[in-house]
C-alpha cells in the first residue's frame, strides 16, 4: 500500500466491527438494545466516548504524520479533502500552543524547541537532557522543556500500554497520558546538568 492509498475494504470492515463491538461492550448491550431504554442511552454515552477517542486519535496521527515530514496535500488526500481543508482543520495543535515557554509551576524557566521532526527530535532531546532540560509537553514540530539541575534522558516508544507498565517500573515517566502514535517518556539520571 502506498502512502496515499486508503485502507483496503477488509481492513476497514474489521476496524468498523471492532469499534462497534467495543461500544456495545462498554454499554453492556447484550441482545437487542431496543427492548431496554436504559441500554439505548448507554449506547449513546459509549458512542460519544468512542467518537471523542477516534477524533483524538485522528488528530494525534495527523500531528505524527506532520512531524514525520508528510505534506498537507498527502494528508488531505487520505482524509478525502483538499490540502487547504486539512490544514485549516488540523493545522493548529489541540490544547497548548508552542508560542511561549514561560515558567513552570515552581518558577523554573521553560522554552520551546522547534521545529523538531520525528527524524531529529531524539538527538536534540538527548543534547538538551544532558544540559538539564526535560520535556513537559509536546505537539506538532515542538517540545516544551523545563530547566532542572540534573540530567535527563528521553525515550520515544510506539504507544503500547504493556510497554508503558514495563517502562514505569524502570523509572520512566510518561510525559502525556493521551499519546498516539508514540509515547514520550523521561527519567532523571541523577547527574548534575552540564553547562
Amino acid at each position: 500500500m502506498s502512502v496515499t492509498d486508503d485502507l483496503d475494504e477488509a481492513v476497514t470492515a474489521r476496524l468498523h466491527e471492532r469499534i462497534a463491538a467495543a461500544v456495545l461492550e462498554a454499554a453492556g448491550a447484550s441482545g437487542d438494545p431496543s427492548h431496554d431504554p436504559a441500554t439505548t442511552l448507554q449506547l449513546v454515552a459509549a458512542s460519544r466516548a468512542a467518537a471523542e477517542e477516534t477524533s483524538r486519535l485522528l488528530r494525534a496521527s495527523i500531528d505524527g504524520a506532520r512531524s514525520a515530514g508528510h505534506r498537507w496535500d498527502t494528508i488531505g488526500s487520505l482524509l478525502g479533502v483538499s490540502k487547504q481543508a486539512a490544514q485549516q482543520r488540523f493545522g493548529t495543535p489541540a490544547g497548548k500552543t508552542a508560542a511561549d515557554g514561560g515558567v513552570g509551576a515552581d518558577g523554573r524557566p521553560r522554552r520551546v524547541l522547534t521545529p523538531l521532526t520525528a527524524f531529529d527530535e531524539m538527538a536534540v532531546l538527548e543534547r538538551e537532557g544532558r544540559r538539564g532540560w526535560h520535556v513537559v509537553d509536546y505537539g506538532t514540530l515542538y517540545h516544551l522543556v523545563e530547566a532542572s539541575d540534573q540530567q535527563w534522558e528521553h525515550l520515544r516508544q510506539p504507544w503500547n500500554p504493556t510497554a508503558r507498565r514495563r517502562l514505569e517500573k524502570e523509572g520512566w515517566t510518561l510525559i502525556r497520558t493521551a499519546t498516539f502514535p508514540w509515547g514520550y517518556y523521561k527519567r532523571p539520571l541523577g547527574l548534575p546538568a552540564e553547562p
